[in-house]
């Protein structure tokens, strides 16, 4: 059983190739004709920009300015609604005719965007203050996390936050009202405090608070006993909330390139252990492997989509995925038939 994520003080080297199982993207369909290579930001350079809020817009406008390019203009073409227009509202769906008859401004909503509440949890546990490049899993996810926190708020819905450790940190609910996205990002700027990555606690917590079905998204590495990992989720998707777990993986964890012996320590625990990184290299995949995949199991044996990122991938990729998924599941639910299969 793979336990734990490893720091090191060295400089890694050549990246040997990465098990076809957790190669990235492994577990993503592919996305709609995106114009990826001109629109995508570059995840070393958007990481550069220090304010948060303004890392989350880059992302979401490349998405946008992506899919623009490409012949589909949109995951959900099924329009339900009108709402009113609120300033920083996207204006693309401004119904013009609607505005000529009426004298004001009016957004067609859509069925993906109607009466979402969603709770971003996000790990900042110590293991994810790990990063080979020169940012960290948890400076990754954060940005992922502000990006969907951003991209929902632009739609209209409630988003709400709960960071963790080994028990939870910051939480707020979701809402959708002036100044909230402000006050979530300022929360998303608080670094890994905490040692240890319990994943039973939020969940359960969340599950407590969630009082009516909605959106959860949890962001972590899952480099931590999956014991309870699945009566956590199976208590969220048993109360019809829609769950997906997108999990952080830094490239060299993947690859453990490095190439002499050394001394890493466990940046939760701060055990210090001598490992011989050539020796143990395929061992270490393999199990790290079957850990992932036990964890894609899970999720999928739940009905909760399961999504793997790698740190040095495009965050456009992650909107994709979220927006594909669920508008196959809503496709799924409107014709009665079950979003998952069970195993």
């Amino acid at each position: 059983m793979w336990r734990r994520s490893y720091g090191v003080c060295s400089t890694p080297g050549k990246r040997p190739g990465l098990p076809e199982q957790l190669m990235p993207g492994a577990t993503s369909t592919a996305p709609f004709s995106l114009a990826r290579e001109r629109s995508f930001a570059d995840p070393k350079a958007l990481m550069a920009i220090r304010n948060l809020e303004l890392r989350a817009r880059v992302v979401v406008e490349g998405f946008w300015k992506g899919l623009h390019r490409s012949p589909y203009h949109g995951f959900s073409v099924e329009f339900t609604e009108y709402r009113q227009y609120s300033p920083g509202d996207d204006t693309r769906y401004l119904d013009w005719r609607l505005y000529a008859r009426s004298d004001r401004h009016y957004l067609k909503r859509f069925e993906d965007e109607t009466n979402l509440r969603c709770h971003l949890l996000v790990d900042q546990s110590r293991s994810m203050d790990y990063g080979s490049l020169t940012y960290t899993k948890s400076d990754y996810a954060r940005t992922l996390a502000a990006t969907l926190a951003w991209f929902l708020h632009g739609q209209g819905d409630a988003v709400g936050l709960l960071s963790f450790d080994e028990r939870v940190r910051d939480y707020l609910p979701p809402r959708h009202r002036h100044g909230h996205l402000r006050q979530l990002m300022l929360a998303l700027e608080h670094p890994p405090e905490g040692r240890r990555t319990n994943l039973s606690e939020p969940l359960r917590r969340v599950a407590e608070l969630a009082r009516k079905r909605g959106l959860i998204v949890l962001l972590s590495d899952l480099l931590t006993p999956l014991d309870e990992l699945e009566r956590s989720l199976a208590r969220l998707t048993a109360a019809g909330h829609e769950v997906v777990v997108w999990q952080t993986l830094d490239p060299n964890e993947l690859a453990f390139a490095f190439q002499r012996p050394m001394l890493f320590q466990d940046l939760e625990s701060q055990q210090d252990v001598y490992v011989d990184p050539p020796a143990l290299r395929s061992e270490y995949q393999r199990r790290l492997t079957d850990h992932c995949r036990q964890a894609e199991i899970i999720c999928q044996k739940l009905g909760a989509s399961f999504y793997r990122l790698v740190t040095d991938q495009p965050l456009e990729l992650a909107l994709v995925d979220f927006l594909r998924g669920r508008h196959r599941r809503n496709k799924l639910i409107r014709r009665g038939t079950p979003a998952f299969s069970s195993s």
